[in-house]
């Protein structure tokens, strides 16, 4: 990052400022995810549930608002450049490439076995890789400037970093606004879950069915499930829970299991939908 900021400086490349500005995002990003999974350590307690289990998606959203500035800004500027290109000496630029690129590997070997852990070791890992193809696009500028002298190279290799950049904040800001938006988890159809509790025995109506995620890895399901009113007289109802909640753990694409199920009886269920109605 240092090496890019001054190479930006000493060069005036559009591309390695724009590289510099993403390796912020990336140096920034990483602090972040640091004290993320740090925190994420954290036992949890009465005040606290579920600990920070969040706290990374919080941190990656973040992460993914950063690169959208950094991408827009590169996208304005660049286009700007490309009418009114500015000088750039292609041996520095060069330079200040191998530098960037040869930073990035490093950081990549280094990230690239827990690169599926969770949200954050994954957004750092494609904020490296994505800032390691920026650098190539730097040094492919500094080599077509050195032997055409074609200037505008530099504002091509800028838009291309920002391509780069835009997608995958998208990507990013998307993921994360499904968590804490509280989403259905990808793949999970809900209609299917309620169509495979209804088909256990005993069940005759699931309403108030939610799924979500606290984090990475981390589904949970609510639901209120009407079974026979035997089932509470003969206390069979146990065996009924458990049966869902093993349904929950193995039977859908994710496992759920921080299932919590609210067992009623018909009368109960009816008495519920009065009030309801009444207000």
């Amino acid at each position: 990052m240092v090496a890019q900021a001054v190479g930006s400086v000493v060069t005036g490349s559009l591309a390695l400022l724009t590289d510099t500005a993403h390796a912020v995002g990336d140096a920034s990003g990483l602090l972040v995810a640091v004290i993320a999974a740090t925190m994420m350590l954290r036992p949890a307690n009465s005040n606290r549930t579920w600990g920070f289990a969040r706290i990374e998606v919080v941190a990656a959203l973040g992460q993914a608002a950063l690169l959208l500035v950094v991408g827009t800004y590169a996208a304005v500027e660049g286009i700007r450049r490309l009418f009114e290109p500015q000088e750039v000496p292609g041996t520095e630029l060069l330079v200040f490439g191998i530098v960037g690129l040869v930073a990035n590997i490093a950081a990549i070997a280094v990230l690239a076995t827990s690169r599926g852990a969770n949200f954050n070791m994954r957004a750092a890992f494609l904020e490296v890789f994505n800032d390691a193809l920026g650098s190539l696009g730097v040094i492919i500028a500094a080599i077509v400037i050195n032997t055409t002298g074609f200037q505008q190279a530099d504002t091509i290799a800028a838009l291309f970093i920002a391509a780069l950049i835009v997608p995958r904040a998208f990507m990013l800001l998307r993921e994360t606004v499904r968590v804490l938006m509280e989403f259905t988890p990808k793949g999970v159809d809900l209609d299917e879950v309620r169509t495979h509790i209804l088909e256990l025995d005993h069940v005759r109506e699931v309403h108030d069915l939610h799924a979500s995620m606290i984090g990475t890895g981390q589904p949970v399901i609510t639901a209120h499930v009407v079974v026979d009113d035997r089932c509470f007289e003969s206390g069979h109802a146990p065996q009924v829970l458990e049966t869902m909640q093993a349904c929950l753990r193995e039977h859908f694409p994710v496992s759920f299991d921080h299932a919590t199920i609210q067992l009623e009886t018909a009368e109960l269920r009816g008495r519920e939908s009065g009030a309801v109605q009444h207000a």
